[in-house]
């Protein structure tokens, strides 16, 4: 098995040589590249070339990657056959699954299935399926994974330097005093709830979250969230730090409902996709229990 890719030089990568165009442009990391160089599987034009050799406007550009190329291209997923995750996009190096609420993005014991990773791994089988970023169990969604191993990097590298752009819907209890605005507030772990985290806890690490109001009842409010950090419960967290909670989550919420949804989607995500650089915009619909807020 392996991975080819052909590629057009554009107007945007001429006049820089090869290894700058597979480092920046490409975004592929040092060790892959070295993996081409040394094994001259990156030719120009049909032909190899040194790394230094600059591109011109209309060269052709051709990477093969083979397995050997990669820590773990087959990773070991046990497959769920009874799971069917809705595809929202795909291509030949990712997809887009809208998540179910309350499935895992991936097992976390041995010999547990039932997560999304086993369910679109067996709608994809023989085919290797890779994890890219997850969700939290209750929240649903737009989520990415990977079909090439070459693209994992990449797509990984996107997320961490948010080059690709993540909007969330979520439901908070009461009315927030500004209409949008930014909450800057570390987060760390919980000393005294493994499940949970907190402002300022142990190993707290910078968190920042925008927001902004989309719609208001009584009770509640409807916003659209972006994250500029990843940390774990960050949405979570940070609504509950400013006294308007998460609707019905369950670590966070004291007015949970139990049973009932947690009100927070993956709602869309804005990208360039690898390798051929085109702009994605996939959107997740909402599920029913994100439609309208609690009243209580």
């Amino acid at each position: 098995m392996q991975w080819h890719y052909d590629l057009s030089v554009t107007s945007a990568a001429v006049d820089q040589p090869l290894r700058a165009f597979l480092q920046h442009q490409l975004q592929l990391p040092k060790r892959l590249i070295g993996d081409l160089r040394r094994n001259r599987r990156v030719l120009i034009n049909e032909r190899y070339h040194p790394m230094n050799t600059w591109l011109q406007a209309k060269d052709h550009v051709s990477l093969t990657f083979l397995p050997t190329d990669f820590r773990n291209p087959f990773p070991n997923t046990l497959l769920d056959p009874h799971l069917h995750i809705p595809i929202l996009f795909e291509n030949a190096d990712f997809i887009v699954v809208n998540k179910p609420r309350g499935l895992k993005t991936h097992a976390n014991q041995l010999g547990e299935t039932g997560a999304v990773l086993n369910g679109v791994a067996a709608q994809f089988a023989p085919q290797p399926i890779y994890m890219i970023h997850r969700l939290d169990q209750e929240t649903s969604g737009a989520l990415l994974l990977g079909k090439s191993p070459a693209a994992v990097p990449i797509l990984t590298k996107m997320i961490r330097e948010k080059q690709i752009r993540r909007e969330y819907l979520v439901w908070v209890r009461g009315r927030l005093p500004a209409a949008s605005g930014i909450i800057r507030a570390p987060i760390g772990r919980n000393p005294h709830d493994q499940r949970k985290r907190q402002v300022n806890g142990p190993d707290a690490q910078p968190a920042v979250t925008h927001y902004r109001t989309l719609q208001t009842t009584t009770k509640a409010s409807l916003l659209a969230v972006r994250l500029e950090t990843g940390r774990t419960h960050q949405i979570r967290v940070h609504f509950s730090l400013l006294g308007h909670p998460v609707q019905n989550d369950p670590l966070y919420d004291p007015q949970v409902e139990v049973g009932a949804a947690m009100k927070l989607h993956s709602w869309r995500v804005q990208m360039r996709t690898p390798f051929f650089n085109q702009p994605l915009t996939v959107t997740a619909p909402l599920p029913p229990e994100m439609k309208t807020p609690i009243e209580n």
